[in-house]
């Protein structure tokens, strides 16, 4: 008995080697790690761009849409554009009024413009003439600038949009059909509202045109003057002489066919230098190729480079109160032109 008890514990101690032994070189454990879950980023919110914003030296933020902005060029004697002014160069006036001027900048920007040919019978024989002239002036524009042409006598025809390409553009332009009737009143109006008023940026209308009326329905004399004060756009007229002098009858109960008398004749002439001055632009008499091709580079320039000046009037009035603007320049033999009014319109009602 005594024998078999260390044999009994000998057996024991030996299997209890080899256990541990299985257990420490036997198939390894498996640790299995958990897959992250992917992070699902919340919602974007649609970001609300922020007003214009006006940090005051008291560090109050106030909200302003008073400020009027004004594009302003300067010509020399032979009408080039005068670059490296600043602010201190100019004064404004409001009313009689002296303004501070708020915001100045130097810019020289692409520009839409659009060419409105008239094509009625008035001008059937300066048509060739009308047509070279706006080729000369598409001929000024640079790749970046667009140009719209279109034509009106009784009815309003686009004959080239969205176009880049000069040749393309010379050929729409040579496709100007002549109508009946002149219905300038409404082409300036359509030509507004719906050529340019959805157009963002620096933009002008160049009218081919005598400035007689004969034909329109509800546009009107006064109510594109209106428009064109209250509207963001330069006009540039160049005015075709298409009444005849040798043509005046000396008897007073002579009845001129419409839209050839001398009165219509004033009446267009006063209407077009109308449109530039409240426009800003200019007015230009097409007296011969060179005269006009010198005018077509000045005012290519003139809308490609201006000064942007901005001020908070002292007086900001009520809707619809006429405000009358001057723009001058402290220096020498220089002109300035610019809207010389507008319209007040606020945000209170």
């Amino acid at each position: 008995m005594k024998k078999i008890l260390p044999a009994l514990l000998l057996v024991s101690l030996c299997t209890l080697m080899v256990y541990s032994q299985s257990t420490g070189t036997g198939r390894p454990r498996v640790v299995v790690q958990p897959t992250a879950t992917p992070e699902v980023p919340a919602p974007l919110m649609p970001i609300e761009p922020p007003p214009s914003l006006i940090i005051e030296d008291d560090e109050e933020i106030r909200i302003d849409t008073n400020l009027v902005t004004l594009p302003v060029s300067v010509l020399d004697r032979e009408g080039r554009f005068i670059g490296g002014l600043d602010q201190a160069d100019f004064d404004i006036y409001e009313n009689g009024a002296k303004q501070q001027i708020e915001y100045f900048a130097s810019l020289e920007k692409p520009f839409t413009v659009v060419l409105l040919i008239d094509v009625s019978p008035s001008t059937k024989y300066k048509i060739d003439e009308i047509q070279d002239a706006a080729i000369a002036f598409v001929s000024e524009l640079r790749p970046q600038d667009s140009v719209i042409v279109a034509s009106f006598s009784r009815d309003f025809t686009i004959l080239s949009q969205n176009k880049r390409s000069y040749h393309r553009i010379r050929r729409d332009i040579r496709k100007a059909q002549f109508g009946d009737g002149t219905s300038l009143y409404q082409a300036i109006d359509h030509a507004l509202e719906n050529l340019l008023k959805p157009i963002e940026g620096r933009k002008a209308l160049v009218l081919f045109s005598d400035g007689v009326d004969t034909t329109s329905r509800g546009p009107n004399f006064r109510s594109t003057l209106e428009k064109i004060e209250a509207f963001d756009s330069l006009v540039y007229p160049i005015r075709y002489n298409t009444f005849d002098e040798s043509q005046v009858n000396p008897n007073p109960n002579y009845v001129y066919p419409v839209g050839s008398s001398p009165m219509e004749n004033a009446r267009g002439k006063e209407y077009l230098t109308r449109l530039s001055e409240l426009s800003g632009g200019r007015m230009y008499e097409a007296e011969n190729a060179q005269n006009l091709d010198a005018a077509f580079r000045s005012i290519a320039e003139e809308l490609r480079r201006q000064y942007s000046i901005g001020y908070y009037p002292d007086i900001v009035g009520k809707n619809g109160d006429r405000k009358n603007i001057r723009v001058l320049v402290k220096k020498p033999n220089l002109t300035v032109r610019t809207k010389n009014s507008y319209i007040v319109s606020t945000n209170d009602d």
